[in-house]
């Protein structure tokens, strides 16, 4: 059964981050707060956990379109192949933010992820994920919660939140009332931008 932990996005306690921090290094699965949408994830560099995480979602792992959720751009290189100093600009401009960018993929990527062209990359501007983040010193990835609920599409309390992933994950992250809308994606792995999907970011900027 999961733990519910509550943690507040002003100012992330470190104790609380940590033991969210050790559920994933030993291949659990937390559900956690971004700047969109509660997500669900795992460390990316653990297999058996993101064979986990795409059992639920119904899909095989090698098809999953799970986004990568990174601390800041510095580490970008080990998943993303080289990029233009357009694209490296959008990039420094949206994010931290409500965006998914694909991008090309590397040859870095974790072996459950080296037969895919592209990646979604994400740097929510959420505190509580950037810490977690950070504290774990590689990327978790991000697919969202969808609500059966067909008005609703996403829960955004986490007590409801939990109810329904008790017996599905080992931690749910209560970060207060999330969003309802998914984040904007934006395809750069051909160079100009292709809007994916209209999400919770603003297009003015591209």
């Amino acid at each position: 059964m999961a733990e519910l932990i509550r943690i507040y996005e002003e100012n992330p306690h470190p104790r609380a981050v940590k033991k969210v921090v050790d559920v994933l290094k030993a291949g659990g699965l937390i559900i956690y707060p971004t700047d969109t949408v509660y997500g669900l994830g795992c460390d990316i560099t653990n297999h058996s956990a993101l064979e986990k995480v795409a059992l639920i979602k119904g899909v095989k792992l090698e098809k999953a379109n799970f986004s990568f959720v990174c601390y800041d751009l510095s580490n970008l290189s080990d998943y993303v192949k080289q990029i233009d100093t357009a694209t490296f600009k959008i990039l420094k401009r949206s994010l931290p933010g409500p965006y998914t960018f694909v991008l090309p993929g590397s040859r870095n990527l974790p072996s459950s992820f080296k037969k895919k062209k592209t990646v979604g990359i994400r740097i929510p501007n959420n505190n509580i994920a950037l810490e977690i983040v950070k504290q774990l010193g590689n990327p978790i990835i991000s697919t969202s919660i969808y609500d059966e609920d067909e008005i609703l599409e996403y829960t955004t309390d986490p007590e409801l939140i939990y109810e329904k992933w008790e017996n599905l994950v080992d931690i749910v992250v209560d970060g207060g009332y999330g969003g309802n809308q998914p984040s904007t994606i934006i395809d750069l792995s051909e160079g100009e931008p292709l809007v994916v999907r209209e999400g919770k970011g603003s297009l003015d900027i591209f």
